[in-house]
């Protein structure tokens, strides 16, 4: 295994599918109850997978992309995923955990200390996926600011490329403040020494000074420095602008191919803003999404979405690709975006548990035997596991 593949599970209420909390192994009583989600994550750690994203919004979950739908027939309302990976954290021992934070309506500094501490409850697990919050709805919820409605606008239209150009510099501003504030303690500056009364080095606690369009930010941060220095910051994106995002301040990036030709066309597009961004030579990965009905045959897959479809009375699309097959023929799928450039797939269970077990049980062990997954964790820290150096940071004197 040359270039190691990385595999993610991103976990969402009780599966992708709107119908997937009524399948009969589903747990819709469970789901705002801890040992729900340490049973998801503990089963993707038995996968050995790099990492899993938990889900989060300021809205409640709906079928209109743009508003609330008002449905009772399906999952709606959902823990904040921050809190839900620190609970986790200490049951699990080597796997990623990578909460979703919706940085439009959220203060840096807030989520710098909260994403630290998960770190270091995790040990050196943490990520954040920074998700830019663009519905007038979820700013409602705050009250701070109105958004315009872009449901209507032409995406080619140049307003509408704007008004998410603003939200998403704004989001790279959020990325740059919570990195900042990262280092603003540098490594060993808690001394501890209970003989001289010294507990912490102030010439190693350093002011930010961030001072932007939207933030303004003094610091330092009031939680040291991170094991992992540096956190993993992830963002998912499906256009040029997000793609920006990703080359600009992410260290993982999500993306929605329909193919390994289209995986190709989107990784020359965030390698060029990588490039452009000044970053060429950092190491940013880019995992696919895919939407996942997994069986022992294609024809039990089939007709268990027919099944679901049914149940939700419309035909389930997603913004990522959806598959529906066996272990085995992922196994290709996955062969194939990878050989396309992508690091890797972040797949999402159409129903839970049932098909994130079909990835642990079914999936991991066929790339296994391709020689194209570990076999072990070989790393402590998520860093590690997807290979990325713990940065230096960037207020030490050299």
């Amino acid at each position: 295994m040359t270039t190691p593949l990385h595999l993610a599970v991103a976990l969402d209420g009780a599966g992708w599918h709107p119908a997937a909390w009524r399948e009969p192994d589903a747990r819709p009583t469970e789901l705002l109850t801890p040992g729900y989600w340490v049973d998801l994550v503990t089963e993707a750690e038995r996968g050995l997978l790099d990492l899993v994203t938990f889900e989060d919004a300021f809205a409640l979950q709906s079928a209109d992309r743009w508003a609330p739908d008002q449905r009772t027939d399906q999952v709606r309302g959902r823990l904040d995923a921050v809190q839900v990976a620190a609970r986790v954290a200490p049951l699990t021992r080597s796997i990623g955990l990578v909460p979703t934070a919706v940085v439009t309506h959220t203060e840096p500094f807030h989520l710098s200390k909260a994403i630290a501490t998960l770190d270091f409850v995790s040990s050196g697990r943490a990520g954040v996926r920074v998700r830019v919050g663009a519905l007038p709805a979820e700013a409602a919820h705050i009250g701070r600011r109105q958004l315009p409605d872009l449901r209507d606008l032409d995406p080619a239209d140049p307003v509408a490329q704007a008004g998410l150009r603003e939200l998403f510099d704004e989001a790279a501003d959020w990325v740059e403040v919570v990195r900042r504030l990262w280092d603003s303690w540098e490594d060993g500056a808690e001394v501890r020494d209970v003989a001289t009364g010294r507990f912490v080095d102030v010439g190693k606690l350093h002011y930010v000074d961030f001072t932007g369009r939207h933030f303004s930010v003094r610091g330092p941060s009031i939680t040291p420095r991170p094991p992992q220095g540096q956190p993993v910051v992830a963002a998912l994106a499906h256009q040029a602008v997000p793609f920006e995002l990703v080359g600009r301040s992410a260290d993982l990036g999500f993306v929605t191919p329909t193919d390994a030709a289209d995986a190709g066309r989107i990784l020359g597009e965030v390698r060029a803003a990588q490039t452009a961004a000044g970053r060429a030579e950092e190491t940013v990965h880019v995992l696919g999404d895919l939407v996942v009905f997994l069986d022992e045959d294609e024809a039990t897959a089939r007709a268990r979405k027919d099944r679901l479809d049914e149940r939700a009375g419309e035909t389930f699309t997603s913004d990522a690709a959806v598959f529906v097959g066996t272990p085995s023929q992922l196994a290709d799928l996955v062969a194939d975006w990878t050989q396309a450039g992508l690091s890797g797939l972040r797949l999402r269970p159409a129903t839970l548990p049932h098909d994130l077990r079909q990835v642990t049980t079914g999936l991991v062990p066929e790339l296994q035997r391709r020689g194209l997954f570990r076999t072990a964790y070989e790393a402590s820290t998520l860093r590690g596991l997807l290979g990325l150096p713990r940065p230096a940071n960037r207020y030490a004197s050299v």
